[in-house]
This record gives C-alpha cells, structure tokens and sequence, in this order.
C-alpha cells in the first residue's frame, strides 16, 4: 500500500477527462490516478527483446545531463535498485479492488507460485545489468503479503537469500492485512528483515468496512496494531480510503480520529476510484451508471480534513497522498528513489519493473508466468524503452506527486530548464492558482495538491494525453 512500485496492476482501464476533477463532478467509472510514464498502452510485447538486451549490458550513470556545478554538485554510478515482491493472495477480493489478486488457491498453488518466485529473483541475479548491485529498497506487496503462513514467508526468503541478499536495504516493506495478522507472524516478518510495515486499515466503522468487501473488522485493527508495537518496526503506516461505499462525514471523522489515536508513524490517504475491472465498476454500469461513490469535491474534503488533524497533531505532509510522524526514520525510501529514476526489479504474475531507462511488465495470467519461470525464462510479457524526453516526464510528473520539485535538480540531470520547457503547462496552472514558484523551487497549492493526479497530463506529450491506460 503507499503507492506501491510494482504492484501487480492488470492496467486494463481507460482514463477520464481529467478536467472534470476541478468541479464536483462524480465519481465515474474510470481512473485518473497516474502510477507512471508513458501510459500502459504504450509498453508493447514487440519491445521485449530490447528490455532483455537492457538487462545484459551495464548500468549506466544516473545523470543523463551536463552537470553545471561540479562534482560535488552530482552523484555518481548507477541508479540505486529495489525488488518489488508480488504476493497475490487475499481472503477476500474487495469490491474496489483492480489489482491482479487470487482468492481461489490452494496450499499447493501458493506453493507453486512462491517457487516460481524465488526462481525468478534467481533468474535476475547474474544479469550484467545488477553485477555487485545491493537492493536500497524491497517491497513485499499484494494481494496480502501476509496471507503467507510463517513457513511459506520463511522458506520465500531462505531461497532468495541463496542468491541475493537485502541485509544493506535501507528500507523493507511489507504489506498486511489486519485479520491475517498473529503476533507470531509479526514477529515472523521481522525476523525477514522487514523494517517497515503498511497495514491497511482503510476505516474504522465495519458496515463500512463490509459494504467494501474488506475482510477484516475494526476489532482486529486494533489487536493487530498493538502487536506491530509489541514486537517493534522502525516505521509503521497505515492506510485510509477517503469516499468508501457507506461513508458519511461523521463516519469519516471518527475513523480519521481513531486512526490518529494510533499515532501510526505515517498515514497514506487514498480517495476512492472506479477502476474499470472492480465490482464497484460493473455495478455502477449495470445501475445506468449511478455510482455509489462520494463526488470528487466530497473525496477531497474528506482527504483534506484527515491532512488537517494530524497536521495539526505535528505530522508534516509528505505527498498528496501522505503525512509522516518527523523522526529518523521518516519518509518512503522505496517512493523516493523511485521517483527520482531507481532502478526497480517488479517480480511476480502481473508486475512491472523499471530499469535502465526501460518499463516492462510479467506476465498478468498465473499459468503464463509460472510456466515462463519454469522454463528458465524471464516472465516478460511486454516493455517499453524510453527517450530522454520521456524520462525527465516521468520523474517531473511523479515528483509533482510530492507536492513542489526542485528545478535544479533537472537542470543538474536532464540539462533542462522546466520553467522554460514546460512553459504552457506551468502557466495554465499558475493562472488557476496551483502553484507558487520562489526560485527554483516549485510548490503545488494545498487545493492542486488534493487533485495532482488530474493536473499532470498538462506534461504529457500530445499522443499521450487523453490515452488509454491499459
């Protein structure tokens, strides 16, 4: 959760007018949350052979500009590396739910797929492209990470650990569901290195929480919070979805209340969307389409007011999505290297990966993936190598995200100027006040901030905007 990097998307939906989110439009079925660049239905099976020719040369310098200002002024060597680990099994499939996730498997399927797994971490390893690269950043994401018994996620690492390690990761997440949760499996996910845990509330009032098709209750976010603290991670998020089916003002401000008495690390705010494969989706059709959903004005309100009480508890705003407790430990090491060009490993059914100026994605169906893995083979399904050009989007419009940019920054990398590069794009937004510029840095207002997703396109270039995002 937290945005995660290579969540196992099957990005089979189809972007919205954008510019409707302005107003208190509805909440159509459609997506308009930007997860990267350039869209999904870009990436094609016929660029495969470029991204597997991409994983046997070496890693090339992360700055792809003339450095102005000296040495000091740049770092050098390859982009720091992240494993994306999907784990696609829930109890339960929520009715919002887009993600390529499983509810139907048995013990042997698990195991078949946490084999196939470790065979395709293995299958990376001796690439030229990460010869003596240590991961900075693993994620363990879903599904339900924690859906794994103790045994599964023991012997999981155990057969990475034969050929690659994280013991140098400055951060190790792992995704988890509240009801899957014993303090024997906490304290299992910590002994695999795991400094940081995402647990996905996503409310507090359990009509709610069952009208979503959420597995768990609110009485087992509670006990499953508490032994997360018994046991001790250095960073602990939890996660809210502002404009659930049942929500009400006062439902909504008690569960940000509650959520707050947690006094969580960070807190990730999502605002609810229909993508086109969720239940929510067809049921929407099937009604004429008549959403359950609150309107994009009330999403906001709602998103802003959680902002508010836990600003005003002295966290700081850390996206338009998140909030962090200050502390040592604050902040999203896998989000901000991935925002800033790292390379990222996505391994599992339906993954994607970033590496080397290259997208790709596995294979989205489970019996492709695990016969690709079993035959020796990388489980690419389709990629996409980009320009220049392409790649400075990508981290302009994902480190928007963050709420300001720095133009020194892609002056130093890109050898770019944006004021001047992007000039439509920035004045249409200053002229509906949403941003601020002092120097070189570029601030998003707190109202843009709460709709940075329906502003970005403004950077993409023409045959991007308004695409498909499958």
């Amino acid at each position: 959760m937290s945005c995660p990097p290579g969540r196992g998307h099957r990005c089979d939906w189809e972007s919205m007018d954008l510019d409707v989110l302005t107003d208190s439009a509805p909440t159509e079925v459609g997506s308009y949350f930007v997860a990267n660049y350039p869209p999904f239905s870009a990436w094609s099976s016929e660029y495969v052979p470029a991204a597997l020719k991409m994983l046997e040369s070496p890693a090339e310098n992360r700055w792809l500009g003339q450095v102005e200002h000296g040495p000091s002024q740049c770092e050098s060597g390859p982009p720091s590396l992240g494993l994306y680990i999907h784990i696609p099994f829930c109890r339960k499939r929520c009715k919002f739910c887009y993600f390529r996730v499983y509810t139907d498997k048995n013990s042997r399927d698990v195991e078949e797929y946490v084999d196939a797994l470790a065979r395709e971490i293995a299958l990376y390893a001796d690439r030229v492209r990460f010869r003596d690269r240590q991961f900075e950043f693993v994620y363990f994401g879903g599904g339900t990470p924690s859906f794994l018994s103790n045994d599964q996620l023991k012997r999981l690492v155990e057969r990475i650990n034969k050929t690659w390690r994280w013991d140098a990761a400055r951060e190790v997440t792992f995704e988890c569901e509240p009801g899957t949760l014993k303090k024997s499996k906490i304290e299992t996910i910590k002994s695999i290195g795991v400094t940081r845990i995402s647990l996905g509330l996503e409310h507090f009032d359990d009509e709610v929480l069952e009208l979503n098709g959420r597995a768990h209750k609110t009485a087992e976010i509670r006990r499953a919070f508490q032994w997360i603290r018994e046991v001790g991670f250095a960073q602990v998020n939890v996660d809210l979805i502002a404009g659930m089916v049942g929500d009400t003002d006062d439902k909504w401000e008690k569960a940000v209340e509650k959520t707050l008495a947690l006094e969580p690390d960070s807190l990730t705010v999502y605002q609810m969307e229909l993508p086109h494969n969720t239940v929510f989706s067809q049921e929407t059709r099937d009604a004429g389409g008549q959403s359950p959903v609150a309107d994009w004005a009330t999403k906001r309100r709602w998103a802003n007011h959680a902002f508010e009480q836990f600003e005003a508890a002295g966290y700081v705003l850390s996206s338009g999505y998140t909030l962090v407790k200050p502390s040592p430990h604050a902040g999203f090491a896998y989000r901000d290297s991935l925002w800033h060009g790292a390379d990222m490993i996505g391994t599992g059914v339906a993954s994607f990966s970033h590496v080397g100026g290259v997208h790709y994605q596995n294979f989205d169906q489970w019996g492709d993936y695990v016969a690709a893995v079993g035959r020796g083979e990388l489980p690419l399904a389709r990629a996409l190598p980009m320009t220049d050009r392409q790649r400075l989007i990508r981290e302009l419009i994902l480190q928007l995200k963050l709420g300001k940019i720095d133009a020194g920054y892609f002056r130093d990398k890109f050898a770019v100027e944006i004021r001047d590069e992007f000039a439509d794009a920035w004045r249409s937004l200053d002229r509906e006040a949403c941003v601020e510029f002092a120097g070189d840095e570029i601030r998003l207002t707190r109202p843009a901030l709460l709709r940075v997703d329906g502003l970005l396109p403004r950077f993409f270039e023409p045959q991007f905007r308004g695409v498909r995002y499958t």
